[in-house]
Formats: structure tokens, C-alpha cells, sequence
């Protein structure tokens, strides 16, 4: 039986962050769990140092800058394996879902890393600064076409996926109150800017044109004024339907997989309850979303375990949390683009969504081809007794001496994770192990080795198990 408090850390380091080995979650229950959850939250006035990017940059240049979409993708995986800030990682990757948008259009490395940036950066402020900056972000006003919105010839795009995916959600704004959302948002677009050199893009810059912009009077969602973008937001921020969909996007993404998003109209949230309270917690806080994600990790509805592995990891979860536990490419060296290319051959083209809807999640991350790269990636990983988190694995059974086969499995399972198994795959991993009796680490090195690899094959064996694919 694992530890609970271990296991219910482990929990927050799967939601919150992308897992966590052995040696950090007793250091992290040896703080306390409240204590971890403000150090997530509030990494800065906790000590916790920024990623140190001085060397990555002098050996990889091309990250600095990215030119292309491999140093894109492989500046933000690198940030992935190896932040000390968990959460903002994640948080940026949250945003990115919503928000989504995407380098196919955009074709500006540049702009879509500095929009992942702007998520690090504000991901945990209030909403309305959020929205706000989405709506001057030039990859988004390029993205959703507002640098075509004018106002002699209005362009919806913008204004109907801010209110459709960003804020509200079908059902509860009409027609015309896209329309009106648009002209709103005319002028507001982006400055003219330098050509490339070669590969090179210089950033864009956010304009706004007041002569493009139609000032005159406007009608949304009951309410009537010469109302800007700015106004608009506000708006959308007092009805009752966006504090919900915003918890529910919440509640998706950190407890527990709900219906695609546009079922949400019709399929009523999986705990009603709990949408409430991050619901009231959002319009106490003035939207206020570390105070949000405050009240989430630490309600009863986030540590309950019935919610506990009840989220398929998605591709960039799945393979993040796999480099972070083998601790592999701690420092950048060849074969890393492969590791930063890797959610993408699993489904997840990050940076690269396959609609301003983003990724449908849950289950859907999973078919059968999907399914046999995430385990055959995991796999080869985890499975390697050469790298230092399997080692440190194989370290810490070896001090409980000789190991029956049913201790094997339960060892591996529990430092793993801890991971919880159904009986029937736990018995087969047990009659596997049993088909070479005990485990004894022996003296010699060729015993060590022996010890090692069979540590490494169970691991292995469990990798391809339902639990192990699920957060």
C-alpha cells in the first residue's frame, strides 16, 4: 500500500506540474502540502529561480530567436523537461490549448513563442488582463484574422471565438452580438513591419488605429454604448455564463476529463459543485486565477482519489513527465530535436493546433497507433537502466534486499508512480515476474547488471499498462 501522503503528492505533481520522481516527492511531503501548493503557485516570492537559459542559448542560438518550427518546438520542450517552475509551464500549456493558435497560419516562430511568453508571464493574473493582451497579441489578431477587421468592412473571427472559446461558450450570446463584438474590435490590428532576413522574422507589433475603428454606438449583450475592445471585455467578464465556462476549462484540464467542449452546452459538467465553487471564486477574486487554482488544489473534489488518474495524459504530459522521471536531457546535446518532435508524432503538434478550437482531449488523445508510440516511447525510456532516474529506481529497491516477484512489482509500481492497478494486470505482472523467482542484487557487478535490467524490464512492463498512460 503506498504511502498516502506520497500519493496524494504525487497527484498535484501530475496535475500541477508534469509528475515528479521519488527523491522530490519526499522532499516536497517533508514541506507539506499546502506549503508545496503556495511554492507552485507563487514560485518567485518562494525563491524557486527562473530557468537558467544562458547556456542552452550559447549552444543552441537558433532557441533565442527561432527561425524555424523545431527551434520553436524544442525551445518550450526544453523549458518543459527542465523548468524548476513547474506550474507556469503548465499553465502556459493550458492557455495554449484554449487560446489556440497556431504557426501553420501565423508562420512566425517568433510570434508564437513570444505568445507562449505572454502565458508564462500572465498566466496566473486575472482574466481580463488575459483577454485583453490576447486581443493586441499579434499572432492571435493575425490568427483570427482582426488585422482584417475594419471599419468600413467588419471581420467576425476574432469576435465570434472570443465569445464562442475564450469567454462564454455557445448558447449564450446571439448573432448580432458577435457582429457588434466585431466592430468593437476594428483598429485594432498590427504595425507595419520590417521584411525578413533569410529565415529571420522581425516581431510584430500591436497597433491601434483609431481612424480604422468604428466609434460609433453599439448594442451588446443588452447593454448599449460606443463601446472599444476594452469595453467589450468587460462585459463579457460580468455575464454569469463566463465565470463557468472558465471554471470548467479549469476543472478539465487539472481534475479530471470532461466532454469535448462543444458539448458543454449540453452535457452538464461532470461536478456540478465543484464548477460552482471555482465559478464563485473566479468573480470573488476579480477573475483572479492563481487564487483560483489555489482553491482547486486544495478543495476535498481535487484530493478525493476517485479523480485521481482520471485524465489520459496528453502527448506533451505523457512525454514530459517520462524525460523528467529517466531524467534524460537535463542539458541540451544531439538527439534532443527527436524528444522535441515527439508529441507531435503522438498527436499533439505543439504550437501547432489543429483549429482555434485546439486538441480534443481525454480519450480522444488515444487510438490505436497513438497508442502503441506513447508506449513504445515511455518504453524505450523508462526501460533503460543506463539513465539517472532509472537508476535512482533501481538504487532504491536494491536497499530492500532479496525481492519476491509480487515485492517486484509492487516496488516498481509504487516508485513509479505510485501507481494503483487493476488486480487482474497486477496478478499478470506478478506471474511474469515469478517466471524468474526472486531478485537477489548479488555482489558482483554481473550481478548488479542482472539486477538492474530486471528492475528495468518490469518498468518496462508496466509502461504499456492502462494506469501508467493516465495523470
Amino acid at each position: 500500500m503506498a504511502n498516502k501522503d506520497i500519493a496524494l503528492m504525487a497527484h498535484l505533481m501530475r496535475r500541477a506540474g508534469f509528475g515528479a520522481d521519488r527523491d522530490e516527492l519526499e522532499r516536497r511531503v517533508a514541506k507539506g502540502y499546502e506549503a508545496t501548493v503556495e511554492e507552485l503557485l507563487d514560485p518567485e516570492a518562494h525563491g524557486i529561480p527562473e530557468l537558467d537559459t544562458d547556456e542552452l542559448f550559447r549552444m543552441t542560438p537558433g532557441f533565442k530567436v527561432p527561425a524555424n518550427p523545431e527551434n520553436m518546438s524544442g525551445y518550450w520542450m526544453y523549458r518543459f523537461i527542465n523548468t524548476p517552475r513547474p506550474l507556469e509551464e503548465k499553465i502556459a500549456l493550458l492557455w495554449h490549448h484554449i487560446f489556440a493558435t497556431g504557426n501553420a497560419k501565423v508562420a512566425s516562430p517568433l510570434e508564437m513563442t513570444l505568445q507562449i511568453d505572454l502565458f508564462r508571464d500572465i498566466g496566473m493574473g486575472d482574466y481580463r488582463t488575459m483577454l485583453l493582451e490576447l486581443s493586441r497579441n499579434p499572432a492571435m489578431i493575425f490568427w483570427l484574422d482582426n488585422n482584417e477587421n475594419h471599419k468600413d468592412a467588419p471581420n467576425e473571427n476574432w469576435g465570434r471565438e472570443l465569445l464562442e472559446l475564450f469567454s462564454m461558450g455557445q448558447g449564450h450570446y446571439t448573432e448580432e452580438d458577435v457582429k457588434e463584438c466585431a466592430r468593437a474590435f476594428t483598429g485594432w490590428t498590427i504595425g507595419p513591419t520590417l521584411p525578413g532576413v533569410l529565415y529571420n522574422r522581425f516581431p510584430w507589433e500591436f497597433k491601434y488605429d483609431p481612424d480604422d475603428h468604428d466609434d460609433t454606438e453599439k448594442t451588446f449583450l443588452g447593454e448599449t454604448g460606443r463601446f472599444n475592445g476594452e469595453d467589450i471585455i468587460d462585459i463579457i467578464l460580468k455575464h454569469p455564463a463566463t465565470p463557468r465556462f472558465v471554471a470548467r476549462h479549469l476543472y478539465n484540464f487539472f481534475v479530471a476529463d470532461e466532454v469535448q467542449v462543444p458539448s458543454w452546452l449540453d452535457e452538464p459538467p461532470r461536478d456540478p459543485e465543484a464548477i460552482d465553487t471555482l465559478a464563485e471564486t473566479l468573480v470573488s477574486s476579480g477573475y483572479n486565477i492563481r487564487e483560483t487554482l489555489r482553491v482547486l488544489f486544495n478543495s476535498d473534489f481535487f484530493k478525493d482519489e476517485s479523480v485521481w488518474f482520471e485524465k489520459v495524459k496528453s502527448p506533451t504530459e505523457l512525454v514530459v513527465s517520462t524525460m523528467r522521471l529517466t531524467q534524460d536531457f537535463k542539458d541540451y546535446r544531439p538527439g534532443f530535436f527527436e524528444i522535441a518532435m515527439e508529441p507531435s508524432i503522438q498527436g499533439q503538434a505543439i504550437l501547432n493546433p489543429p483549429s482555434v478550437e485546439g486538441w480534443h482531449t481525454g480519450h480522444e488523445w488515444i487510438d490505436s497507433g497513438a497508442l502503441l508510440q506513447r508506449i513504445n516511447f515511455a518504453a524505450d525510456r523508462i526501460g533503460d537502466p543506463n539513465l539517472p532516474g532509472v537508476q535512482n529506481i533501481v538504487e532504491r529497491l536494491s536497499r530492500q534486499g532479496t525481492l519476491s516477484p509480487t515485492e517486484l512489482v509492487d516496488g516498481c509500481l509504487d516508485l513509479l508512480g505510485p501507481i494503483t492497478v487493476a488486480e487482474g494486470t497486477r496478478s499478470q505482472l506478478v506471474a511474469h515476474a515469478e517466471t524468474e523467482g526472486d531478485l537477489h542484487r548479488g555482489e558482483t557487478e554481473e550481478e548488479h547488471v542482472a539486477f538492474a535490467n530486471r528492475v528495468a524490464t518490469m518498468l518496462k512492463l508496466i509502461t504499456s499498462c492502462r494506469e501508467f498512460q493516465m495523470a
